[in-house]
């Protein structure tokens, strides 16, 4: 994994909801930018994987922002909010497996068959008998 958190750059604001006159004074809200099409720690494939996947999480300038006011330290929130990001990029750069389709066995489709049949001979009884 790329260590590119020498990349990834902060902004702070005042949080919000409760907390009295820490969140009116105190800028403790972290939100962590990382300019995806800038970085020199990934290639150009995985830079369009990250794009391509994060493209709800990018901004129209190409920075992918996470915001993060968990706890009434700003520290803290910048590290959290680090990790989130990292996390974000790590996930989006895992292929996924291509499916294999496979045939259901031979069993399974003798079993259904039977369900079929014992469904049906319940459902035939349940009628009125035919008069000859």
């Amino acid at each position: 994994m790329n260590d590119f958190s020498s990349e990834i750059s902060f902004k702070t604001a005042r949080s919000g909801g409760k907390g009295g006159q820490n969140v009116n004074k105190v800028e403790t809200m972290a939100e962590a930018l990382w300019h995806v099409a800038g970085s020199g720690y990934f290639t150009e494939e995985e830079k369009e994987l990250i794009q391509a996947k994060l493209a709800t999480k990018i901004n129209k300038d190409g920075y992918l922002h996470v915001r993060s006011s968990e706890t009434r330290s700003q520290l803290e929130n910048k590290l959290i909010a680090q990790a989130k990001l990292e996390e974000l990029v790590a996930k989006s750069l895992v292929k996924q497996k291509k499916r294999k389709p496979t045939k259901p066995s031979k069993a399974a489709k003798e079993k259904r068959l039977e369900s079929k049949k014992k469904e049906s001979l319940k459902k035939e009884m349940r009628r009125p008998p035919k008069e000859i």
